[in-house]
């Protein structure tokens, strides 16, 4: 362990607990006993001060009033013997003043010469007034003595006064040795402290420190490990508690990543992108649906602002967000592509109320809105083509039923219109019901093996016949043999009816249309090309568009509904093929369509 986290730890701790403990409990002890002692020793000393000062006062009372031979003593001699006796200890002097402040005695030999003279001390007048004084003061050596002053009295009367000077530094000096010995014990008692502290602490941070190692191993994901219990007291209890809080852990974390596995999964494979933002709008969570309908990196956009995220940063805030019960169609089309997003908002929640964050489900509408659009775009155009021959029926049977039947030139032109618009309808609605089936996968389709070579010869033959007043050529460059594919007749003939029947159409009088078949490894390919105006760039991609008419007042004329190449691309789909267009605007169109060879074909067994 490094110093710095020794002294960090629970076990420095502890010790410094002991040792503060019995500091203050040693130092409390010591305060009052020195206190006690201090004033116990001074109590003694005042006491035996005024002891001896009182019978002082009365021998040298006696002394005073008693009357004397002249064969005695002299009164100063008397006084004398006196101090002799009762202040005789060191560091102690005592005087005996008379009325008139003469200095009858003194006790310090070193002062004999006092005896005699006049005494100037302050405390001695006040006590031959009758006050007696006691003071505690400081010699020049700064000593501490105390002082007593007080009177002599016989009858009442003030006859002289004691003037005592004690020194108090002996039993200072003894209080210091006292407090000395306090001090050394109080540092044997902290040394021996820390000694039973750093044994006794060991027996409560072993199990913590073990619980704390146990703690990071938990950390870092390792629930196998076990607290050793040492014992059955409070800390025991706490590793026992704490080997069961590991076991619970280490359950709730492996339900938890199952969870978490299973949520990852989830949105991972959801078709809807998910965002997830706390409670300020900033990105927390994103799966990978969502990166691709936004393409963004969600790496790169962690803590981000949802609504600049989602274009919105300039009409709503964050905040704002919680309130749309509403979906929200977002718009990121640029010019490579359109794209549209549908965006849901769930507020989540507390228990109590506050809002933690926000859940935002995105959808990819792009199809939806274009199959919306296309539907809506379909329904329009049926009305129009319904309308426009309804219209037209309508107007000429009202001609008629106001007199135009009768008419010989009138009538026969009139019905042969309302039976034109009336085939027209049934085309229409016969291609419309082909397309439903197409759809909703309803279409029936009996395959079978032909020769396209061959159906393709009597087509242009059926054609030419039927074009024989406008003069027209067909160019047929069919190999002469044979091109096995498996189809329904029906079906493929219509669409190849329908291209040659448009080149007829939109061919000139005395034009040449061309049908031309190049075999490949795996397919065939059957281009018509026909000598007509031809289609604009900017309308080729569109022509196989359902109800789309390039010139749609000449089409109409010409009987088109409009629906004859999207019936013919389905066709050919769904016979594995695909057809494509190719035009020059002027100069004609060439209409492909590729097909793929029967399976008997390929493996070589159709002679």
């Amino acid at each position: 362990m490094k110093l710095g986290g020794f002294f960090q730890s629970i076990h420095f701790k502890l010790i410094t607990i002991f040792l503060l403990l019995i500091f203050i409990a040693v130092q409390v002890i010591g305060v009052y006993f020195t206190g006690e002692l201090q004033s116990q020793l001074e109590g003694n000393h005042k006491d035996m001060i005024q002891e001896r000062a009182d019978l002082l006062e009365y021998n040298v009372q006696e002394e005073l009033t008693r009357s004397r031979d002249e064969e005695e003593e002299p009164l100063e001699d008397d006084i004398d013997n006196l101090l002799q006796e009762f202040f005789s200890i060191e560091g102690m002097e005592a005087q005996v003043i008379g009325p008139n402040q003469q200095i009858l005695g003194t006790s310090e030999w070193n002062d004999q010469n006092l005896v005699g003279q006049q005494s100037t001390r302050v405390r001695v007048d006040r006590a031959l007034i009758g006050s007696p004084v006691e003071d505690i003061v400081r010699s020049q050596d700064g000593d501490r003595l105390r002082v007593v002053a007080q009177p002599i009295e016989q009858g009442g009367e003030i006859i002289g006064a004691i003037y005592i000077e004690a020194s108090m530094e002996s039993m200072y000096q003894e209080m210091n040795q006292i407090n000395s010995i306090f001090i050394n014990g109080t540092i044997i008692a902290l040394g021996l402290t820390a000694l039973l502290g750093v044994l006794l602490s060991q027996t409560i941070t072993r199990p913590i420190v073990d619980m704390r190692r146990q703690a990071r191993v938990m950390m870092e994901g390792d629930f196998s490990r076990r607290v050793r219990v040492y014992g059955q007291d409070e800390i025991g209890q706490l590793a026992e508690s704490f080997n069961s809080l590991t076991l619970n852990l280490k359950q709730a974390h492996a339900t938890t990543e199952g969870e978490r596995k299973k949520l990852s999964s989830v949105l991972t494979h959801m078709t809807d992108g998910v965002i997830a933002t706390d409670e300020l709008g900033r990105i927390i969570l994103m799966n990978r649906r969502a990166e691709q309908l936004l393409h963004v990196d969600s790496n790169h956009v962690m803590g981000a602002s949802l609504p600049e995220l989602l274009h919105l940063s300039e009409t709503v805030a964050p905040s704002d967000l919680y309130d749309y019960a509403d979906s929200i169609l977002l718009d990121f089309s640029d010019e490579d592509e359109a794209r549209l997003v549908e965006a849901n908002f769930s507020v989540i929640r507390n228990e109590d109320g506050p809002v933690n964050g926000l859940i935002t489900v995105l959808h990819d509408v792009t199809e939806k809105e274009a199959l919306e659009r296309e539907r809506r775009e379909f329904v329009a155009n049926v009305s129009h083509e319904l309308r426009t021959p309804l219209t037209t029926l309508r107007s000429y049977l009202e001609a008629l039923e106001d007199g135009a039947m009768y008419d010989e030139n009138l009538g026969p032109r009139f019905l042969q219109v309302t039976q034109n618009e009336t085939e027209r309808m049934i085309r229409l609605v016969n291609d419309l019901l082909q397309l439903s089936k197409m759809d909703s996968d309803d279409l029936s389709l009996t395959f079978e093996t032909e020769d396209l070579g061959e159906l393709l010869e009597q087509m242009a033959e059926r054609f030419e016949m039927m074009t024989k007043d406008r003069n027209l050529h067909f160019s047929k460059k069919i190999p002469d043999q044979p091109l096995y594919v498996d189809i329904d007749k029906d079906k493929v003939m219509q669409v190849f009816d329908n291209i040659v029947s448009n080149a007829v159409k939109y061919s000139p009088d005395g034009g040449t249309i061309t049908i031309k078949v190049t075999p490949g490894p795996q397919t065939v390919n059957v281009e018509t090309t026909d000598e007509g105006v031809g289609i604009p760039k900017e309308s080729q991609p569109k022509v196989f568009d359902r109800f789309y008419r390039v010139d749609k007042a000449r089409a109409r004329n010409l009987g088109g509904t409009g629906l004859g190449l999207a019936i013919a691309k389905e066709l050919i789909e769904s016979h594995h093929g695909f057809i494509t267009i190719d035009s020059e605007w002027q100069q004609g169109t060439t209409v492909a369509v590729t097909l793929p060879y029967s399976a008997l074909e390929k493996e070589g067994v159709v002679e």
